[in-house]
């Protein structure tokens, strides 16, 4: 048996309960691909899009229904080692990766004011454009269960507002295009699992902006992200399903206990409707 053979393997047999069945339980809950679909499966070099791409190419094999994937990295500007080390790892892989290039890390350099989120829209609008070029339907990122948690406190401790990362979304600038996050019930302590148990080293950031610059994902950042990453796993020790419940309180808003919120860009407050008894 080949070595990605056996990689393969351990997604359905040793992590069947803790991956494969929770990317099946994102795919299936919210109906994220469809009859005739074609897929682009974007790729960063990380563990996350690693493990997409390996899930994907799993359920292409099993699956009852037909559908598409391609696998498609962007390179933004990466260093040579850190292109040489994506390209490697999906030989290792057996993915069959289309790789396109960018100067999105030379634009972004010379951005003063919030120089991550022009590159995060930047690279999402480049993935839009190059899957939809290719005849795809759906762009799917690797972003798990963690990266929601976080969000959702991200956004009330550093934004004052209640919001969650979506399973799937429309695309506003790229008519029929949506965007699929399959990972979404899958946590991050697996993935991390899976890829020591098969001895797989990664990228992490590769952003000439950061401080991880580096081949290895082991290294720790000091983004607010990681702040939520130390915060849920200090509240973890207290309460042990404490990520559950932050996932679980997105699915259970009370809007008759909200002091106000928003729906397709209007505001609402509870005074609106509040002596209409």
């Amino acid at each position: 048996m080949e070595r990605y053979e056996e990689i393969e393997r351990s997604i359905i047999t040793s992590y069947r309960k803790k991956i494969w069945t929770k990317f099946l339980k994102g795919i299936t809950e919210f109906n994220m691909i469809k009859e005739g679909d074609k897929i682009a499966v974007c790729m960063s070099g990380g563990k996350d899009s690693m493990l997409l791409a390996k899930c994907f190419q799993e359920l292409k094999k099993y699956s009852k229904f037909n559908f598409d994937v391609l696998f498609l990295v962007m390179n933004p500007g990466y260093n040579q080692i850190n292109k040489e080390k994506i390209i490697s790892n999906a030989e290792l892989l057996n993915i069959p990766i289309t790789m396109f290039e960018t100067n999105i890390f030379d634009c972004v350099e010379k951005i003063d004011t919030r120089p991550c989120y022009i590159c995060a829209r930047m690279r999402r609008g480049y993935l839009y454009n190059k899957a939809q070029e290719l005849g795809c339907n759906k762009i799917a990122l690797g972003h798990h269960f963690d990266d929601v948690i976080e969000t959702v406190l991200m956004g009330m401790l550093y934004g004052g507002q209640i919001q969650s990362m979506m399973p799937k979304l429309h695309s506003t600038s790229h008519p029929g295009m949506e965007l699929i996050r399959p990972l979404y019930y899958v946590k991050e302590a697996d993935i991390i699992s899976w890829k020591q148990r098969n001895n797989l080293e990664f990228i992490q950031c590769a952003c000439k902006l950061t401080k991880n610059c580096n081949i290895s994902d082991n290294s720790e950042g000091d983004s607010k992200r990681e702040e939520m990453k130390k915060l849920i796993k200090s509240l973890r020790q207290t309460y042990e399903n404490v990520d559950m419940n932050i996932m679980r309180s997105t699915q259970n808003v009370n809007l008759d206990t909200l002091l106000a919120y928003k729906k397709d860009g209007k505001s609402y407050s509870f005074l609106d409707n509040y002596d209409k008894v």
